[in-house]
């Protein structure tokens, strides 16, 4: 097994993100994780890696694909709601302006980025909900590491998703994972790609068991 940074000037920095590694793991993972070290000495960090550079440092178990059976919580709701609490007034007001329930921007806002505002992902996806650069400009977004703009870009897109995909939740939440285009092309079916078919069941269970009070599960 391959370490996942190499020895020499990065040990510094496999030592950081070692740290990093051991606070995950002491909390249920939100999906695996991996990282590389850049030229520069950065570690970045990535649940959905393309490129070989990436290592894998945190495994989870795995999920099952869209459409056999509904997922398992893989985080517990308490915590989840801890998260959220210090964005839980942007999340109501993001909601109500864009006529969404606030348990689908909290789930959405779990598995992407398990409420890291400084989260960044490997195709360059940043903030809490996870907008990507253009997205961000389609939706107004000037700062997509501030929360406010980044969970109200969020709600907008998927209002957008909502409306066009006639509230078929499935169907807005690959979009909002694959693409609208990606849901479009495979005939308003959710693609079949894998990090696609495990992020829908896992939004949509999180979203539903939010929907439920606390001690039901």
């Amino acid at each position: 097994m391959r370490k996942p940074f190499p020895p020499g000037p990065a040990s510094r920095l496999a030592k950081a993100a070692g740290s990093f590694l051991l606070l995950l793991a002491t909390s249920p993972a939100l999906a695996d994780i991996y990282a590389y070290a850049d030229p520069a000495g950065v570690v970045h960090y990535s649940n959905v890696p393309a490129e070989t550079a990436y290592e894998l440092v945190l495994e989870s178990p795995p999920e099952p694909t869209a459409g056999g059976g509904q997922a398992s919580l893989r985080v517990p709701l308490e915590l989840v709601n801890r998260r959220a609490a210090a964005y839980e007034h942007i999340i109501h007001e993001a909601a109500l302006a864009n006529q969404l329930e606030p348990e689908l921007l909290r789930a959405v806002i779990s598995v992407e980025s398990a409420f890291n505002p400084r989260a960044v992902s490997r195709t360059g996806a940043r903030g809490l909900m996870q907008l990507m650069p253009q997205t961000a400009k389609r939706f107004g977004v000037r700062d997509s590491f501030d929360p406010r703009q980044n969970i109200h870009g969020g709600a907008r897109y998927l209002r957008v998703l909502v409306d066009r995909f006639a509230n078929n939740l499935e169907l807005v939440v690959a979009a909002y994972n694959a693409g609208e285009n990606a849901v479009e092309r495979y005939g308003r079916t959710i693609p079949p790609y894998r990090e696609t078919r495990q992020y829908v069941p896992r939004v949509l269970t999180l979203y539903r068991a939010l929907g439920e009070p606390l001690g039901t599960h």
